[in-house]
């Protein structure tokens, strides 16, 4: 089956749901920035109720805007996952502010922990694990912490391009969420290839590390666009497929859509129910709008609360 799916569909006529993709979607979560939610007149006319909304915290932007954004989305009936990059966190003062205001102005009790995009910690914490030997966000009695997981590599862990410290650090994490009463998972980066993607979600589970994946999808988007974002995150092998087709002016022009990854990746969840992907994590790189509609026309609005792994 083709990676990528560019093929106009008629609006007049949407094609039938796949019923796979359906159970996969259920319990989906999206992402969005301060800067882009403001330009959200409403979410509720664009996300069921209970959707988990992670909110990316860029470097620069004021923790005020953060929690101001997930008190929003708090109000208006939304799960808030906001992200504690480590490397823009400057010392345990700082992390225990953030938790208290996120806390006092949204009710926040999940959490993203992740090492962030800077290359230089600019306080005194490098790794989501520091965060998590806090102890903070146990005592502040967050129930759910989820952590990065790197489908293709990640050359900021293992500049060899190897894997040995992206498995250390998970078994780490592995152990953690053996020994504490924190709900955790992995969310990873987008991808766009479903085949080394089930191959990676496989060796995990063989390594015996068992959190529960949400699986990172870009959402629709021109593929320029795709290009752009699969450059600044560091992607790989994605990466030289939109190289590929770019190529050709034709698909250069046509919007992306991840109508086949998703298909091969619920195919082999339906024929495997074992298998640890769990949810699905988008990234609206195209617009939160077109990413939600997209969801909704593929059976994303049913039942979104009940998956809860």
């Amino acid at each position: 089956m083709a990676l990528l799916n560019f093929k106009r569909r008629d609006a007049a006529a949407p094609a039938p749901v796949n019923c796979q993709v359906e159970a996969l979607l259920d319990g989906y979560s999206i992402e969005v920035m301060p800067r882009t939610a403001e330009k959200v007149e409403d979410f509720r006319d664009l996300l069921p109720e209970g959707t988990r909304v992670y909110i990316a915290h860029i470097d620069g932007t004021p923790i005020e805007d953060m929690v101001r954004t997930a008190a929003r989305l708090a109000r208006d009936g939304y799960a808030v996952m906001p992200h504690f990059p480590a490397r823009i966190i400057r010392d345990r003062a700082t992390l225990e502010n953030w938790i208290a205001m996120y806390q006092g102005e949204a009710g926040v009790e999940q959490a993203l922990l992740l090492a962030g995009g800077v290359s230089e910690p600019l306080g005194d914490f490098d790794s989501s694990m520091q965060l998590m030997e806090t102890g903070l966000f146990d005592k502040a009695g967050f129930k759910r912490l989820h952590v990065a997981g790197h489908p293709e590599g990640n050359r900021d862990i293992d500049p060899d391009g190897g894997e040995d410290n992206v498995m250390a650090a998970l078994r780490w994490k592995q152990a953690f969420s053996e020994r504490t009463d924190a709900q955790m998972a992995l969310a990873t980066q987008f991808a766009f290839d479903a085949k080394p993607i089930i191959a990676w979600a496989e060796g995990l589970q063989a390594a015996g590390i068992d959190l529960p994946i949400h699986i990172g999808i870009a959402g629709p988007a021109k593929l320029q666009t795709l290009i752009k974002f699969a450059i600044a995150c560091g992607v790989g092998p994605s990466l030289r497929v939109l190289q590929k087709r770019a190529m050709d002016v034709t698909k250069l022009l046509l919007p992306y859509e991840p109508t086949d990854v998703l298909a091969d990746l619920a195919a082999h969840k339906a024929a495997n129910p074992g298998f640890n992907i769990t949810n699905v994590h988008f990234f609206p790189l195209g617009g939160i709008k077109t990413n939600a509609t997209w969801a909704i026309e593929h059976g994303g609005a049913a039942g979104v609360p009940a998956n809860q792994s």
